[in-house]
Parts: structure tokens; sequence; C-alpha cells
């Protein structure tokens, strides 16, 4: 064999070795890439899927496309993920709610997370904050706690995104600590409860700062307390609830992709690196970063360990709570 036919041998092995290993996700030239969300349009994981899809289009070489399934607090859009073909062309978009608290608090989710669907890659933290409406007078907690026992005896209501979520836990724990009568009131997502909010139809909510900021920032509510120890970067002037003697919600919300189950490892990997790729672009990470998400890369190994201790760590406040699956 000439060096000239050994060479063409050796591109053409190699071409077929990669052919072989290279991941469905990046091979989806002129296919479709959906991006499952389980909330409105108009709330902050809808923005964040959308800016996501955008940036990963180039690095898988796919159209794609955001499919909004809301309801149940994402339990529809975890349905048609499980239903999916595990070809590589479906993935979910999930914060912590969907993936960590929903099988905590239904008797029948209608999924597995375990196994029924792979974890494929995460990429950002955030924190929830407590929030109030145009119409509310108060610029701080202590200003909140004082106006409602002025105005409506210690009791009010506060919207949440979604029944049985991290939220409403959080509404009931805040009503512990001020000895208000907190009653949550659940939404099919952000969207419909910050409409409510901004026409002063519910006088409080809390949810995502992704959900929050955009109209924080305009005047147009305004956030007055995060959860958890730090300030938010994106708010620096906004307190966190640590600051005011409320811990114990140090281990922050997460954003991640799934699959479902059965999808091929080398799918998996393909597309958690063009996800690392597509996190690592300066814009996307400003976005994010102006959105409230602190940027936090995760494997697909990485991903199901914080998936595992995040619900740990609330199966033990839920059950603390007195809280029976429904």
């Amino acid at each position: 064999m000439t060096p000239l036919s050994r060479r063409h041998l050796m591109a053409a092995t190699g071409a077929a070795s990669a052919a072989l290993v290279l991941p469905t996700f990046v091979r989806a030239q002129g296919r479709t890439l959906r991006i499952l969300v389980g909330f409105p349009p108009g709330g902050g994981t809808d923005a964040i899927a959308r800016l996501i899809g955008e940036a990963l289009k180039g690095e898988l070489g796919a159209t794609v496309v955001v499919e909004n399934k809301a309801g149940a607090g994402g339990q529809l859009a975890a349905h048609a993920l499980k239903a999916a073909a595990p070809d590589g062309n479906t993935v979910f978009i999930s914060h912590d709610h969907t993936i960590s608290i929903l099988p905590l608090v239904s008797k029948t989710p209608g999924f597995d997370p375990a196994k029924d669907f792979v974890p494929v890659g995460g990429f950002a933290s955030f924190v929830n904050a407590f929030a109030v409406s145009p119409g509310t007078p108060a610029r701080t907690m202590d200003e909140y706690v004082a106006w409602l026992r002025s105005t409506g005896g210690g009791k009010g209501t506060v919207g949440v995104p979604a029944p049985a979520s991290t939220p409403e836990f959080l509404v009931k724990v805040l009503g512990g600590r001020y000895k208000l009568d907190l009653v949550p009131v659940p939404y099919r997502g952000s969207a419909p409860m910050m409409g409510d909010m901004l026409g002063n139809q519910i006088a409080a909510g809390v949810g995502s700062v992704p959900d929050f900021i955009e109209n924080h920032r305009a005047g147009r509510l305004r956030v007055l307390a995060v959860l958890g120890r730090a300030r938010q970067a994106a708010l620096p002037e906004v307190p966190s609830f640590g600051e005011m003697g409320l811990t114990g919600f140090d281990d922050l919300p997460y954003y991640g992709f799934w699959a479902p189950a059965g999808t091929p490892a080398a799918a998996v990997e393909g597309f958690s690196q063009a996800l690392a790729r597509a996190m690592a672009k300066p814009e996307v990470r400003e976005r994010l970063g102006q959105l409230g998400l602190a940027v936090d890369v995760m494997n697909p190994a990485q991903l199901a360990t914080r998936e595992a201790s995040y619900t740990r760590n609330w199966a033990e406040i839920i059950k603390r709570s007195g809280f029976q699956p429904q």
C-alpha cells in the first residue's frame, strides 16, 4: 500500500470513527431540537429558555424551538418529556420545582426523575425573592409587616407561581417568622402571578429573582428581600433574609436540562459540551446575570448530584412543615 493510500485509509477510518461517536445533538443538521418549558410565555423560565436556545443554535447546528407546555407547575412538560422519543431531539429546561419538589408533594406526579429522565447539563443557580405590587406602600419588609398589621389585622395573601412549590413553603415560613397569617395563592406560572401583581389584584408575591427583576428595575413592582445569606449582584440594593436572621435556605435552587431516559450517552455528552460552550460566551453570561442568575455550569453527573442534594434538603423542610402529599 502506498503512503498516499495509507493516508486515505487512515482519514476514512478516522471519519468513520468520528461518525460513530458524533452525538445526535451535534449531528442535528436540518433537524429540530425541542426545548420544553413547563411555564407560560413571559415568565422567567421562558425568557431563559429562549436566550439559551438562541445560543445553542450555532453550537448544535440545529433549529431550536422553545415549546411551552404550561400547567401543574411544570408537570405537563415533564409528562411530554417522558413520552418523547429518546433520540436526542427533545430536552426539558427546568428549575428545582418540577424535578426536586413535585415528586415530594404529589402522590402521583406521573413521572420519576430518577427513572424517566437523564440529566444532560446544569447552567445556573438563583434565589427566590419577596416582592410587592405597585399599590402596596411598603418599601422594606418591616414596612410590609407593619402595613399588613394595620390594614389587614396581620392577614394577607401572597402569590406563588405554582401550588406546593418552594415559594409556597417560603410563604408559610415567612408567616411564622413575622407572626403573620400569610395565605399563599397559587398561579399557573410566574407570568399570570405578575400580571395580577402589576394590576394590584394581589399585594405581594414570592418567586425567583429572574421572575421579578425586570419589573423591579422598571419600578413597576418592588423586591423587598431575597433568600439566602448574601445580597445578589443583580440587586445589590435589596437586603437578604439572611441579614434579617432568616436562615436555613442556603441550598440555592438550580436550573438544568433533562432528556428522556434511554437517550444515548454520546448525545447527552454532546449536549452537555455544547451547553458549556454556550455558557462560556460573555454575552450569554452577562444577560443571565442581568436576569438574576449565577452561571454555574454542571456536567450530567454534577447536575445529578445537585438534584439529589437539593431533594434531600427539601424533603426534610417539607416534612417539618407537616405538609401531606396530595
